[in-house]
């Protein structure tokens, strides 16, 4: 079993050469916190032994590591106009894993989760472990980001949110049950993002994440947090409520 203790300090002291002052620097350490927590109930879940529930720990707390560098040199969280700080964390981990877990067995797991937790799509070329890893902390990171949707994205942008109109391509990536990516031909808006949100019920693949939504009722809670003034998207917000819960529900009478 991994010494978490020791882990969670390595990872602390490297966070510290941040400039700790810097809420986004902090957000990420939180987020790092949680999604680790969040992949060892998943892991647990799938009856995983207490090495694998480890490495999936482990993991979670890895995955973002790319994200301090990048907001450091680039004050900005978006790969687009940066790195792809999936790669640069597996990158980083190639020659930073040992002050981590002093066993070399796993680095490949490790690396390969954290090099496609953030990808559109899981590299088809993953070997057994290297995939079941990969889904794992997918799952974790989305749903940790459904639960900042909720609670730290878009403080103070109420405002702004309820009189902003659903995109056509939100709306209906949502109606054919498919995640909603960045698309260069439409305008992405706070309520595209925030749809885009809950369009990661899609891509999830472990009954515990859907479990998860559910018990804390992220997509109502996402969706009712906003006075919508445009009455067409109003209803197309409802219809994506009822829409994602009747499919969360679906996928756990399915496990």
């Amino acid at each position: 079993m991994l010494n978490f203790s020791n882990i969670n300090q390595e990872f602390f002291k490297y966070v510290e050469q941040f400039d700790l002052k810097d809420e986004r620097i902090q957000r990420k350490k939180f987020h790092s916190i949680r999604v680790q927590e969040i992949s060892k109930q998943i892991a647990e879940d799938l009856k995983l032994n207490e090495e694998y529930i480890d490495i999936a720990s482990l993991i979670g707390l890895l995955h973002d590591i790319g994200r301090f560098e990048q907001e450091k040199q680039y004050h900005t969280f978006d790969d687009d106009k940066s790195f792809d700080h999936g790669d640069y964390g597996a990158d980083l981990l190639k020659k930073s894993i040992r002050n981590y877990i002093n066993v070399d067995k796993y680095d490949n797991i490790i690396i390969q989760a954290i090099k496609n937790h953030n990808k559109l799509q899981i590299n088809p070329n993953l070997k057994d472990n290297e995939l079941l890893f990969s889904k794992i902390i997918r799952d974790a990171d989305k749903l940790d980001i459904m639960y900042e949707t909720i609670n730290i994205f878009y403080i103070g942008k109420e405002k702004i949110i309820n009189n902003l109109t659903l995109s056509d391509y939100s709306y209906n990536s949502i109606k054919k049950n498919k995640p909603v990516f960045n698309s260069y031909s439409i305008d992405i808006n706070y309520l595209d993002k925030i749809v885009r949100c809950i369009a990661f019920i899609f891509d999830l693949n472990y009954k515990k994440s859907f479990e998860i939504i559910k018990e804390n009722n992220y997509i109502s809670k996402i969706i009712k947090k906003y006075y919508y003034k445009d009455k067409a998207t109003q209803i197309r917000m409802n219809e994506i409520e009822e829409i994602a819960n009747k499919y969360v529900d679906e996928k756990l009478r399915g496990y």
